[in-house]
């Protein structure tokens, strides 16, 4: 983490001035007194529906050793050394920037629809066999959380892999100038985001804003199965690497293979080396390439980074196969939902082998606009009644997705619910041993709920 005198904390963040003891050292960076460590900086974040000026007491009583401070904010604190700025979440961005310019690390950044968490922390496997790196942690990819993490860097680390989520045009923009990226990676373009940009065709020209603080020696990754992001880069003289499925991509599949724990497969440029996933699914070997992609930038033979896909360790909810109780597995996908990813893993559970029955839980996809009815009913369309027995489906919307499924399925075989422990309570009187269960929604439907009742 960042430890600098408060002095040198000031020369950091342009425009700032000084008052207090100078020679206090900062360990790290809070904008939470609920989190607040000893010796850190804590910076008061101002939104329109707080001010976190208002807590300075609380957290100078809870270890803050300095302060920044909105210059045009009253009541400044006494005591503790005060860094005046006129933003502080400007001043929190600009010294999160310089810090990491000082520390000198090589940047990946992370975009995409879908799969950034899963990209990252694959990314995070393959450059740890043979390299000093930081993650983002958690949902920390925004305009603040991407700061803070980027002041959690160690003198020694040689390689920060920034996660840069948006709901909007120009943020990725922002983020990307902050961390000036060595490597950009997008993972792909799906519909999530469709309420707030409208098509497709505007959330690929968001992601391409990676782009925007690309240093000039620095490479592109991106899904060459997309026509938009191909599209997008036009006849710029960005340096691009491509993967997919199709042979036309730098890096492409050869082979695949569906095991009920894990995934093995073979890529174009390595023939002799196989790579073996622990996670599920064609859209998590995707991924992977674009993670191996990462790897040969940064010159880490392709054995090497099989190792370090093969010990990856996934965020929780994405993909995780649970063995319950009872004897049944669950793969718990709750963390988020589109259409692209929601089709992926429904395509994933009905190509297993091994089980005795299947169960669907699906739930809200939300943030889609205006059509969010008609992709939920295509959603329930595409489920194939032979490949899966039992639907089950959650939420307002999750009603459209039992309503697709009327075509082609029993109605004994679709039950939707707007009571969640109704869901669980049947749920848990028709799946066995032997069987699996497919939990997926958007992180706000609270579907892990399903997952750890079922565990138990």
């Amino acid at each position: 983490m960042i430890t600098r005198t408060v002095r040198e904390i000031q020369q950091l963040i342009p425009g700032s001035t000084l008052q207090g003891n100078s020679e206090i050292v900062i360990k790290g960076v809070s904008i939470d007194t609920r989190t607040i460590e000893q010796g850190n900086l804590f910076v008061p974040i101002k939104g329109e529906k707080f001010n976190g000026h208002e807590f300075v007491q609380q957290a100078i009583e809870s270890g803050a050793a300095a302060v920044l401070w909105n210059q045009s904010e009253p009541n400044v604190p006494s005591g503790i050394p005060v860094v005046f700025v006129e933003d502080t979440l400007t001043a929190l961005q600009q010294l999160a920037k310089k810090y990491c310019e000082q520390v000198g690390v090589k940047v990946v950044g992370v975009t995409g629809s879908n799969g950034k968490t899963t990209t990252k922390d694959m990314i995070f496997s393959v450059l740890s066999t043979t390299y000093q790196v930081l993650k983002t942690e958690g949902n920390f990819n925004n305009h603040i959380g991407m700061p803070l993490t980027m002041l959690r860097l160690k003198e020694d680390t040689e390689i920060a892999i920034l996660e840069m989520g948006m709901s909007s045009r120009g943020e990725i923009e922002l983020l990307s100038q902050l961390a000036l990226p060595d490597v950009a990676v997008i993972t792909n373009i799906g519909e999530s985001h469709l309420m707030d940009l409208g098509s497709r065709e505007e959330i690929a020209k968001a992601k391409m804003e990676i782009v925007s603080g690309l240093k000039k020696e620095g490479v592109l990754i991106y899904n060459g199965d997309e026509p938009l992001l191909t599209s997008n880069l036009g006849n710029s003289d960005i340096k691009g690497v491509t993967f997919g499925q199709n042979e036309q991509n730098d890096l492409y599949l050869t082979s695949i293979e569906q095991q009920q724990q894990s995934t093995i497969f073979t890529i174009s440029q390595a023939p002799d080396v196989t790579y073996e996933i622990p996670v599920l699914g064609v859209h998590n070997v995707q991924n992977a390439l674009a993670a191996i992609a990462v790897g040969c930038y940064f010159n880490i033979p392709f054995s090497t980074i099989a190792e370090g896909l093969k010990s990856l360790k996934l965020t929780n909810m994405r993909m995780e196969l649970i063995s319950s109780l009872k004897g049944f597995d669950i793969i718990n996908d709750a963390y988020n939902a589109s259409p692209t990813s929601m089709k992926a893993a429904i395509s994933l559970l009905e190509n297993l082998k091994g089980y005795n029955q299947k169960f669907i839980v699906l739930g809200d996809m939300l943030e889609l606009g205006e059509q969010e009815k008609l992709f939920h009913y295509e959603v329930g369309r595409m489920i194939d009644p032979k490949k899966v027995d039992y639907v089950f489906t959650y939420g307002q919307l999750g009603v459209e997705i039992a309503k697709g499924t009327q075509e082609a399925f029993e109605k004994e075989r679709v039950y939707h619910f707007r009571e969640k422990h109704q869901l669980i309570e049947c749920l848990a009187s028709l799946v066995r041993s032997g069987d699996i269960v497919l939990v997926k929604a958007s992180r706000g439907m609270r579907l892990e709920e399903v997952v750890e009742a079922l565990k138990a």
